[in-house]
């Protein structure tokens, strides 16, 4: 689970200021966080099918963000990718 330490310091790394959570930058650097902790809880428990579910909904709901910050700003779009190391 993501705490508030964690959401903070991606807020405050990738948004500028820590209340600066609608940018996509921050939305993404969230997404991408918690895609990788449940990946690990996943790794655990295999036989978790809800969780998988929810795992492929933020997978694909990141890769719409991405999308749409490659049309916007290709350049803002290679800053995330390797900041995040997509």
């Amino acid at each position: 689970m993501l705490t508030k330490t964690k959401k903070a310091n991606i807020v405050k790394k990738l948004g500028g200021s820590e209340k600066n959570t609608g940018k996509v930058e921050v939305q993404v650097g969230i997404l991408t966080k918690q895609i990788e902790e449940l990946a690990k809880h996943l790794k655990i428990n295999k036989k978790d099918i809800h969780s998988r579910k929810g795992l492929m909904k933020m997978i694909s709901n990141r890769r719409k963000h991405m999308k749409y910050l490659a049309e916007k700003s290709p350049r803002r779009h290679t800053v995330v990718s390797k900041e995040l190391g997509l």
